[in-house]
């Protein structure tokens, strides 16, 4: 197990564009990486299992819906910060910064947002301490990009209502206690559900065999004739707008992780390329090499001066829903691009798990899928730009 030794790349002194606060929020989070995460995720990886045991160190950190405010049990902390913390999780593993982002901003955000009083001081504490580990119910097996034609159901059977039907590819349901489901009810207008662990005909199937996201726990949710008791449906908004709400807040913690995943790939093929010797001298020397790296602190950088403004922009409450899509798009496309010319000055090395190059590759082929595939946030700024829907 070699050393973490990862030192982040500052190329045009951000850091000075940051508050104290963020910049020790962000530390924190880096040495808890450093500490828990980088030791044991490439076997977690090799093995396919989530570590399960990160989870609490995960809460201490304020990883989990750190911008809910503190009398929920939440640290109150703006988006800057969030984006910070999501940046150094996936710094360490896209796979550990997804349980935290579908923990903040797909279970806690929408019971927070859309919620009641009574459901914020039921679930939001417990999930924020780790108590609880929540995920998300969109995707359906036969709509992914069109989450609107779903046929997941919700019927009004009196006292409760039943809901039928499933979802696919979900992060953290094979141990979730509880899942944010989205179904339509008898009008077809789509309803945010809260699913507990141990409700009667609820299962969480784990999908296996998966090339990506090793390190994190992938499932279905299936319902067959679950009774949800009326008190946990989200009252305060419904439509497509609800879950798509949830979906601007995760995308915005991905563009910041992917930069994280960027920054290690870029580190680890600097370092790489001084110690590297081949005729005679570093293969840093030779201008190829030099011509991946320049390209790679290039786009890191201007992805970082993106999302920075995207955070301010989130902190006003002025972000648009096109203005996260476009950021996300941008920052996924940008670390996957570097993860393959970081692969390539390691050489062979570079599919080993002695270094972190080849699981970042793997894990961001699925980040450049979900919450949007790469190609429909493309006509999310094509729509935004022309006015002209391409999706229908």
């Amino acid at each position: 197990m070699s050393n973490d030794l990862f030192q982040a790349p500052d190329y045009f002194n951000m850091d000075e564009l940051l508050s104290e606060e963020h910049k020790l929020i962000r530390e924190t989070a880096r040495e808890w990486v450093k500490k828990e995460i980088s030791p044991i995720i490439e076997e977690a990886c090799q093995q396919a299992t989530f570590p399960k045991q990160i989870l609490g160190g995960l809460a201490e950190i304020g990883a989990f819906g750190p911008y809910i405010p503190e009398e929920y049990g939440g640290a109150g902390l703006d988006q800057i910060s969030y984006g910070l913390i999501m940046q150094e999780l996936e710094r360490g593993d896209s796979g550990i910064r997804s349980t935290a982002s579908v923990q903040s901003s797909l279970v806690m955000y929408p019971i927070y947002k859309y919620g009641n009083e009574d459901q914020r001081k039921k679930y939001l504490g417990k999930l924020a301490s780790g108590e609880l580990i929540g995920c998300f119910g969109l995707t359906e097996p036969n709509h992914g990009s069109n989450p609107g034609g779903m046929t997941t159901n919700i019927k009004d059977a009196g006292d409760h209502y039943v809901l039928n039907g499933a979802k696919m590819w979900i992060s953290n349901s094979p141990f979730a206690d509880l899942a944010v489901v989205w179904a339509k009810n008898e009008e077809g207008r789509i309803k945010g559900v809260i699913v507990e662990r141990g409700m009667e005909g609820f299962t969480t199937p784990e999908t296996h065999n998966k090339w990506s996201l090793r390190a994190s726990a992938t499932g279905e949710l299936v319902f067959d004739n679950v009774k949800i008791p009326k008190e946990n449906i989200l009252p305060n908004k419904d439509g497509l707008g609800a879950p798509l709400g949830c979906l601007d807040s995760a995308r915005y913690g991905i563009a910041w992780g992917a930069i994280g995943a960027a920054m290690d790939c870029y580190d680890t093929a600097l370092r790489y390329s001084k110690e590297r010797i081949q005729f005679g001298k570093p293969i840093a020397a030779f201008q190829l090499q030099q011509k991946k790296l320049a390209e790679m602190i290039t786009e890191i950088t201007k992805a970082q001066f993106i999302t920075l403004r995207l955070g301010q922009l989130k902190n006003e409450d002025r972000a648009t829903s096109a203005q996260i899509s476009m950021c996300k798009r941008n920052n996924v496309e940008m670390a996957l691009n570097i993860t393959r010319d970081a692969r390539q000055i390691l050489g062979g090395m570079g599919i080993t798990g002695e270094y972190s190059i080849m699981r970042h590759m793997m894990n961001l082929e699925s980040v450049i899928t979900y919450e949007g595939t790469h190609d429909i946030h493309l006509l999310i700024t094509g729509l935004d730009i022309t006015g002209e829907n391409a999706f229908k």
